[in-house]
């Protein structure tokens, strides 16, 4: 697998230099052109919860593109030098990885793939990468998950734990390891 990111000036995370095996992993910054890719991502994520709301699918449409929108401001705003990478497969699309490198920590902004890329390895794969480049820098890596998502579960296996109050979204982090 191999994850490649335009080169910068500045150190860049692991994850944009994944290698492994014959599933070819790439990482490129989005564009205004992804919009709706991204949407589309997004608009999966909710799929689930969307499900018991009593409302027609273009009125859950609409609601999630109002969403996604103010979510992208809100990341764009308070992250302002963050990583906006999709994640693609193969030459295929298949996620988006957002990423902020601050003082004593990386940020997984937002991690999410298309269902039918969930549990075939490869966040794991892009999550191991982003805490080995987190242990050589000394860096904890933080990120929020909402509570009831199953990635809370993978969290769990790759040693983050919960930290401040529990909410709706949890914030969770895993310290950095050494040698």
């Amino acid at each position: 697998m191999e994850l490649r990111a335009p080169a910068r000036a500045e150190p860049d995370l692991v994850a944009d230099r994944l290698t492994a095996d014959s599933t070819r992993i790439e990482l490129r910054p989005t564009t205004a052109d992804d919009r709706d890719f991204l949407l589309a991502v997004y608009t999966s994520t909710r799929t689930d919860e969307l499900g018991v709301v009593p409302w027609t699918d273009a009125d859950k449409a609409t609601f999630v593109a109002m969403q996604f929108d103010a979510q992208d401001r809100y990341y764009r705003q308070v992250y302002p030098d963050a990583r906006f990478l999709v994640v693609v497969r193969d030459g295929v699309a298949i996620g988006r990885l957002y990423l902020a490198r601050l003082a004593d920590e990386i940020r997984i902004i937002d991690i999410a793939l298309l269902p039918g890329y969930r549990g075939a390895g490869i966040g794991s794969r892009l999550l191991a990468e982003i805490l080995a480049e987190a242990d050589a820098a000394g860096l904890a890596v933080r990120l929020h998950v909402e509570s009831w998502n199953a990635a809370t579960r993978l969290y769990d296996r790759l040693g983050f734990r919960p930290i401040g109050e529990p909410g709706i979204h949890q914030l969770m982090e895993r310290s950095p390891r050494s040698g």
